[in-house]
């Protein structure tokens, strides 16, 4: 990690200026909120918090932040689960939380306009009664909002059919290190010349500071079935998640939870999940209704066939939603479990996914830790759930080591280091291990065509020059 860079007190004077004097927070225990994201394992409390809420401030405050010399740390509502913005080494965050307006609603040409601090969630509450919804939906989707989306290329359950968030934006609003804001795509999706807006999602905030978004909207599915089939062992269930798509059949979601997570989801909401299932997977297909039963039907046979015990149809829309509450909200009820947990994201190819899992279990036995899986099973995006005690360093460390165990097993089984959450401090050195350092070098020079000087979000996403994964451990920062 580089020097640590502080804003001189000066700066925040005049971002008060700017924003107001609530738009900018100095007291220790309202800085400490912005510590860490779901990555508690590393955390360090900003210097000073902005909180612009117009295109026009993020661009005074940014060209406020580039006389100084002081980079800057982007932050949304800090769900992000890889430390992508900790406050370390720049010191000043730049939070998004109050740019909270959905510009426009185009239903003729099915886009929305809406700036980086509205929810995820409400984007398609915007358009709902118009019949249209927006698909992505990370598990955080009531509380993430879309500036993070963008930064992370964030999916969810129903990535599998639809895509992630790049496949549905079609222009973007950025801010540039120096101030300028810059327009990126044609709004309509047309392709047109290189894809800059393509760029920026999925780059952490390493390019400037996304400040809206044209996204796309798809009318609502005419119909929906949603299915729990229930195994004794996650192979069977993951054979089943192979025969399905062998089968030519592309669910809209298909998920699996292993019997340390159905256990602690059922005791949190009481859906009726059976406690003593090695694994069970949440299958939904939509589209016209007609044909709908019979691939139901077909889907149903498949997983009896692969040695479901039992397969049921979510008989109503009420029984749907709790089956999706229960499903996003897993990493919530592992709380029950322990005191702590880090949720990994690794992907492999879904026929190796009995082989992961075998590997995932030996990185817990060998590290004295219990991990449980809930994961995109349908295209091989694993998240494995490492539980321990943060209070206790060691046990903090045994749980990295394992993490990293788990992304080496990733890439030797031809899959990646990340799904969705993204690299930030997290993976950084594990990215090192997917990639050369000519292919390392060749997108540091991408970034720097938007941000020639590292000033936004620096020490994220690529490899600090000789840092050595095993030399990691967790870090508290000091406050100031």
């Amino acid at each position: 990690m580089s020097t640590t860079i502080a804003p001189p007190p000066a700066l925040a004077r005049e971002l008060a200026a700017i924003v107001g004097a609530d738009g900018v927070i100095t007291d220790l225990a309202a800085r400490t909120v912005y510590e860490c994201d779901g990555f508690t394992l590393e955390r360090a409390v900003p210097d000073l918090v902005v909180l612009p809420r117009s295109t026009e401030e993020v661009a005074r405050v940014l060209r406020a932040a580039w006389r100084t010399g002081v980079p800057f740390v982007p932050r949304g509502a800090g769900t992000g689960l890889a430390g992508g913005c900790l406050a370390a080494p720049a010191r000043l965050v730049v939070g998004t939380s109050r740019m909270r307006t959905i510009r426009a609603v185009d239903v003729p040409n099915r886009r929305v306009i809406a700036e980086a601090g509205v929810v995820n969630a409400e984007v398609s509450r915007a358009v709902r009664a118009a019949g249209l919804h927006y698909v992505p939906d990370p598990s955080s989707q009531s509380a993430c909002t879309i500036g993070g989306n963008v930064a992370e290329n964030s999916g969810g359950p129903h990535t599998l059919k639809y895509g992630v968030t790049a496949n549905h934006v079609l222009a973007l609003e950025l801010v540039l290190p120096d101030g300028d804001v810059v327009p990126l795509g044609d709004g309509v999706g047309d392709g047109l010349g290189y894809d800059l807006a393509g760029v920026v999602c999925g780059a952490e905030g390493t390019t400037g500071i996304v400040t809206a978004a044209t996204l796309r909207v798809v009318p609502l599915p005419e119909a929906v079935v949603t299915l729990l089939a229930v195994f004794a062992t996650v192979a069977e269930a993951t054979t089943a998640v192979s025969a399905i798509i062998a089968a030519g059949i592309v669910p809209a979601a298909l998920e699996m939870m292993d019997r340390t997570i159905v256990a602690a989801v059922e005791a949190a909401f009481r859906v009726g999940f059976p406690t003593d299932a090695g694994a069970v997977l949440i299958i939904e297909i939509d589209g016209d209704a007609a044909g709908l039963a019979m691939t139901a039907a077909l889907i149903a046979d498949l997983c009896r066939r692969h040695g479901a015990s039992g397969v049921r149809r979510a008989a109503d829309e009420a029984e749907r939603a709790a089956l999706w509450k229960s499903r996003k909200r897993a990493f919530g009820a592992v709380g029950r479990l322990s005191p702590s947990y880090c949720t990994q994201d690794g992907v492999v190819p879904r026929t190796r996914l009995p082989e992961i899992l075998v590997r995932i279990e030996e990185a817990g036995l060998r590290h004295g830790l219990r991990i449980g899986n809930v994961f995109h099973a349908g295209d091989g995006n694993i998240h494995p759930i490492v539980l321990y005690d943060e209070r206790d360093p060691e046990e903090a460390a045994r749980a990295l080591a394992a993490g990293r165990d788990i992304l080496r097993a990733c890439l030797e089984l031809g899959g990646s280091v990340t799904g969705e959450h993204g690299i930030g401090v997290e993976k950084m050195v594990e990215l090192g291990l997917a990639f050369t350092a000519d292919d390392l070098a060749l997108m540091r020079r991408v970034r720097g065509v938007f941000d020639p000087e590292e000033r936004a979000n620096p020490g994220k996403i690529f490899p600090t020059p000789g840092a050595c994964v095993e030399q990691r451990a967790p870090r508290r920062q000091a406050a100031l």
